[in-house]
Parts: C-alpha cells; sequence; structure tokens
C-alpha cells in the first residue's frame, strides 16, 4: 500500500483515495468550511442506491449537514419551472452534491455540467477482489478514464442537414451521401482552451498516479476535431517532462481495454469517447453497479454513480448501492475527510471479499438494504 503525507498527515490511501488531492485546476475544500451535501436521490430504482448509500455515510459521523431533496416522483408535484429553481438552489447552498440518476424528472445534471462547468469527468475503473468481472485475469486493473465533459458532440448542435449543405463546408475529402438533404447532423466541437484546461487536469492526475498518460481518438478519419486534440493534448503534456506519453488511435484503445487494461493508467479521452468507452471499462471489472465518477470544475465538484436509473428493476430492492458508495468516497476526498473516505473504501472492499452478501448482478442474492447493512457491519 502506497502512502502519501504531508508534513506527517497521512493524505491518501491508495484505493479510490487516489483522486485529486492537489490539483491546480480544481479548489478542494478544507475542514475548515462548513459541509454541507446536498443528496439528489434522482428516478425510477436510483432513490433505493441513494437511500441505502445515505445510510451507510450518517453511520460514519462525519462532520456533515445532510441536505436531502425529495425523488423525482414527489418533485413532480411542482411545475418544471419551480421544480428547476428548486434543486438548483439546493445545489448553490451546498459545499457539493451526492446525485442519483435522471431519466429527466429530476432536474439539476445540466446545472451542475454545464452551468458550474465541471469540465472533467473521471471515472475510476479498478478491479477489487470479488467484483464479478468476465475476465479470466482482472486482478491490477486499475487505471482512471478522464473526459471531457462539456464539448465534442454534446453541444447540442443539430438539425436538418440541408441547413450544414447551405453553407457549403465541404472540401475534397468528404464524402456526402446523395440523400444527404433529406438527413440531419450533430456537430462535433473541439476547443484549444477546453482541450488544454482537461489536458492539464489529466496531467496532474497522472503525476500524483504511475506517470503514465494514455491520450486516444479518431484521429485518422477526424483530423479537424480529433486529431487536433490529440496535437493539443501532447503539446500540454510536454510541460510534464516526467509523464509517459502514449497515443491510439480509438479502435486500438477499446481494443486494449478488454485485452491489456493493466497497462492502463490515466486515459484522456474526448467526450463522446469517454462516456461510451468508460461503461465498456466498467463491463470488465463487473458492470456500471461498480462504477463511480466526480465531474469537477474550477470551484465546484459533484459526485455520481456512472450508471443510469434502471427503471426495470425499479421497486424490487434489488439494485446495487456500490457505486453510489464508491462515489462517496470520492466526495469525501474532495471535502478533506479522509478518515471517512478511507473507512468506507475498506469496508466496501471487505463485503466483497467475503462474498456473503452481494446483489444479484455480482452472482448474490442480498437486497440492496442487505448489503448497505453488511457495509454498516464493517465500519
Amino acid at each position: 500500500m502506497i502512502l502519501i503525507t504531508n508534513g506527517g498527515d497521512t493524505l491518501l490511501e491508495c484505493g479510490f483515495g487516489y483522486i485529486f488531492q492537489q490539483l491546480t485546476s480544481w479548489k478542494q475544500m478544507t475542514l475548515k468550511d462548513s459541509l454541507t451535501v446536498c443528496v439528489i436521490p434522482g428516478d425510477d430504482a436510483a432513490p433505493e442506491a441513494m437511500a441505502a448509500t445515505l445510510r451507510v455515510l450518517k453511520s460514519l459521523d462525519a462532520a456533515i449537514n445532510w441536505d436531502c431533496l425529495p425523488e423525482g416522483r414527489e418533485l413532480l408535484e411542482l411545475d418544471s419551472n419551480d421544480r428547476e429553481k428548486f434543486v438548483t438552489e439546493r445545489i448553490d447552498a451546498a459545499s457539493t452534491v451526492l446525485f442519483g440518476a435522471t431519466n429527466g424528472v429530476t432536474p439539476g445534471a445540466r446545472y451542475m455540467r454545464w452551468g458550474k462547468s465541471t469540465y472533467a469527468n473521471v471515472r475510476p475503473i479498478k478491479w477489487f477482489p470479488g467484483f464479478n468481472s468476465p475476465l479470466h485475469s482482472p486482478a491490477g486493473i486499475d487505471y482512471v478514464i478522464v473526459r471531457e465533459n462539456l464539448e465534442d458532440m454534446y453541444v447540442g448542435i443539430m438539425g436538418p442537414a440541408s441547413k450544414l449543405l447551405e453553407a457549403n463546408l465541404t472540401d475534397p475529402r468528404s464524402h456526402v451521401p446523395e440523400d444527404a438533404a433529406d438527413g440531419r447532423f450533430a456537430t462535433k466541437i473541439i476547443t484549444r482552451s477546453g482541450t488544454e484546461r482537461v489536458t492539464r487536469f489529466a496531467c496532474e492526475l497522472a503525476t500524483q498516479r504511475q506517470n503514465k498518460i494514455t491520450v486516444s481518438a479518431k484521429t485518422n478519419m477526424l483530423p479537424a476535431t480529433d486529431k487536433w486534440f490529440c496535437e493539443i493534448a501532447k503539446e500540454i503534456v510536454q510541460e510534464y517532462p516526467h509523464l509517459h506519453y502514449e497515443e491510439f488511435i480509438i479502435d486500438d484503445l477499446a481494443h486494449r481495454l478488454v485485452m491489456r487494461p493493466h497497462e492502463l493508467d490515466v486515459v484522456l479521452l474526448p467526450n463522446l469517447y469517454g462516456d461510451i468507452l468508460s461503461d465498456l471499462g466498467a463491463g470488465t471489472i463487473g458492470g456500471l453497479g461498480l462504477a463511480p465518477s466526480g465531474c469537477y470544475g474550477a470551484d465546484f465538484a459533484y459526485f455520481e454513480p456512472a450508471h443510469g436509473t434502471a427503471p426495470d428493476i425499479s421497486g424490487l430492492g434489488v439494485i446495487n448501492p456500490t457505486a453510489t458508495l464508491l462515489s462517496a468516497t470520492l466526495m469525501f476526498r474532495h471535502l478533506g475527510l479522509f478518515s471517512a473516505a478511507n473507512r468506507l473504501d475498506n469496508a466496501i472492499r471487505q463485503v466483497y471479499t467475503i462474498g456473503k452478501e452481494l446483489t444479484q448482478d455480482q452472482g448474490g442474492t442480498s437486497t440492496t438494504e442487505e448489503f448497505a447493512d453488511a457495509v454498516i457491519g464493517e465500519l
């Protein structure tokens, strides 16, 4: 186990503890702040995972004021404008947010992402003993995908292709379908400033880990955007001479995530590829129920499981709360509560090592609440 210390005080232990202690582009809370966590349960089965998680978190007796919002179906009593105002005001009043998942009923996700400019989506992919991985040898999988979170295909500029054709933006490399005028388009936008800041973020993380950064995009087919993204990233990485840089076409990286995941450490990706391939990575360790995430901006961060609302199991009490719990460990470290983070991380590991109280997605028969009881027991 590696320990990082500062003046004799242990800052973190390897586990999910490596995430962001001293990033220059990210404001970490200090213990001097009055800490309020806005808890947004979300929709469908997500509130079940959040309820179990919150019970575990409260058992840690951390110095946190928990501001718990109603779940989505209760928020429907408000009209859309009042609902949005209610949630955003509670977000703004909090130190950070622990978010469930939304199907569109619970607001706040777009506000925290674009309104708060949380430009770096961090998705750790780490196998623990007991995780139900489909791979023969998952031991040692431990890397982090840093996904640019605001640009790329997610800028929301789309519409009838006829309007795009009127702009006459084609060049000799263009291959316009014969019926393009009847089609639709969506725009990919990559900016230098956006790429530079997320690359620096990834570099700071790589400095805290194994001093290695992997960058990937569809450079061979999309030179104007994807190749440019990688070129800018490489420029920034050169500011960190101790970092080892490697670059792959996105097709090759997808293959490596399955066949050679142990070779990866910090993986920097544009928005769309990061969204897709982080889910693939989660699949290699045992599924989205095990995948936490954090979204970081210059002065705000929020935390949420990588999975969706799981409407197919809503009300059954079987959703796996592990991803939400592990997201909470990232949140604790953001708040400077390292002891609570380490205790929670270790308790989750122990439950999986014992293997008696696992949810159905991990090959067990336990309910969401029974899993939470087991974690509390280890605490």
